[in-house]
């Protein structure tokens, strides 16, 4: 299914949009995330700093990650600009709950009552709910020190809650970002029409995505979805160079885990591997199926064919990319995988499967391929069908891909579009009466 160069969501949204460039009197914004930085988010902070590019002030404040393993020289950067909710000790966090019911005790209560209702469903213990509320309270004088004008987090799990109790005790906008299965697929015990309810706006990443937001949500709540797709710097691919002509690489790039599919992948290279196939598998990442991926490569004697880097840093990631013949991502579930659009812009096609946003990049015999999630034969004809086309296809292939990852994902455009709605949406607030410490 092919999508037009401007999406209307996109396009109706720019072309409404005051024209503003932001500063830092019109307040700053924070950016809440679970985990910051981490090697899977790195879209999170490219999204950061184009904004801060457009004059935002930005307050990044993650729920904890101040002891992630990071690789990406960039993300180390990001460490040292994050403030970290879970590394103060416990009664910090009880200070601040404490503080806050005297202060407010009417804004209090409200928020108590509200987080005693994500509890009914929840997939989490009731005591999270409360944490998150306790998280809440302690980021309120925070964002008042730093008068902050508007909340966004990034996922529709515990960091909208926090969002959306913040709200409440503070009477400050928040808006965020879904991205992908776990938060849609989970919809009712995360409680996402009621973070889209109390929402300004709320950012999806795909036009999937949006459809899955408009099923758990009435449709007067729709035009509040704003589609804001990934953005990925050009500079990504600034190098970019064509398909070597002698490689017989492949390369995954992705958490190893179930959703990604990489045990059926490695199965496929097994069926390749006894046809006397000659090519090499990189998979590049880790996660929890780590150890049975690596069983099933000994067990199958894929030895010298399949190898595991682990976590790698973009530069390292874009050096496996531009050696490969092509990228290939056999997901069971998705949002949009920032990796294809990476890829893409390397202009290397790219194999993976019609499953959520993916058929909204991906055209299957002109960008790459695209089989049927979970079919272990479909993916063998596959990478049998790139390992035998001929490197001009391979090229073509590349060179269309790179022409529309560049005309969707553009980060440029896509900042612009998200800078306006936040401009917009703060100049609403302090219509309507903001808080005295927003315009102090």
């Amino acid at each position: 299914m092919d999508v037009p160069a401007h999406e209307p969501v996109s396009a109706t949204v720019t072309a409404q949009m005051p024209r503003v460039r932001p500063a830092v009197a019109h307040g700053g914004l924070a950016y809440l995330v679970n985990q910051y930085p981490k090697v899977s988010h790195s879209f999170i902070r490219r999204e950061i700093l184009a904004l801060e590019e457009r004059g935002w002030s930005i307050f990044r404040v993650a729920l904890r990650g101040w002891d992630a393993d990071l690789v990406d020289p960039a993300d180390i950067a990001e460490l040292a600009k994050t403030t970290f909710v879970l590394k103060r000790n416990v009664f910090s966090l009880i200070f601040a709950v404490a503080r806050q019911a005297l202060r407010a005790p009417r804004r209090f209560f409200a928020a108590l009552r509200l987080a005693m209702r994500m509890m009914r469903p929840s997939e989490r213990p009731r005591l999270w709910h409360l944490i998150y509320l306790a998280e809440a309270c302690w980021l309120v004088p925070r964002l008042a020190e730093r008068k902050i004008a508007h909340l966004h987090a990034h996922f529709a799990t515990n960091s909208a809650e926090v969002a959306m109790l913040v709200g409440v005790l503070a009477d400050i906008g928040y808006s965020f970002t879904v991205h992908g299965t776990g938060e849609y697929d989970k919809a009712t015990l995360n409680h996402l029409a009621e973070k889209v309810r109390r929402a300004e706006f709320v950012v999806v990443v795909c036009s999937y995505v949006r459809a899955q937001v408009f099923r758990v949500t009435p449709p007067e709540a729709w035009p509040k979805v704003k589609l804001v797709r990934c953005g990925i710097d050009p500079a990504f691919a600034g190098a970019f160079s064509p398909v070597p002509a002698d490689s017989g690489r492949l390369v995954c790039v992705g958490r190893l885990c179930e959703e990604k599919g990489q045990i059926l992948l490695v199965k496929a290279a097994a069926a390749l591997r006894r046809e006397g196939r000659r090519f090499e598998l990189v998979l590049v990442g880790d996660g929890e199926h780590r150890g049975p991926i690596e069983r099933l490569i000994a067990d199958a004697g894929l030895a010298g064919v399949v190898r595991i880097t682990g976590w790698a840093a973009a530069a390292d990631v874009r050096r496996e990319i531009l050696a490969a013949r092509a990228l290939i991502l056999p997901s069971f579930a998705e949002g949009l995988p920032i990796v294809l659009i990476e890829a893409m812009l390397l202009a290397r096609p790219v194999l993976s499967t019609y499953v959520a946003g993916i058929p909204e990049l991906v055209i299957d015999g002109k960008t790459g391929w695209l089989v049927p999630a979970g079919s272990e034969a479909a993916i063998t004809r596959a990478i049998r069908a790139c390992l035998d086309a001929p490197i001009e296809t391979l090229r073509a292939m590349g060179a269309a891909g790179r022409e529309r990852a560049l005309r969707l994902h553009r980060l440029e455009h896509q900042a612009s579009v998200l800078s306006d709605l936040f401009a917009e949406i703060i100049a609403k607030e302090r219509e309507a009466c903001s808080p005295s410490w927003k315009s102090s």
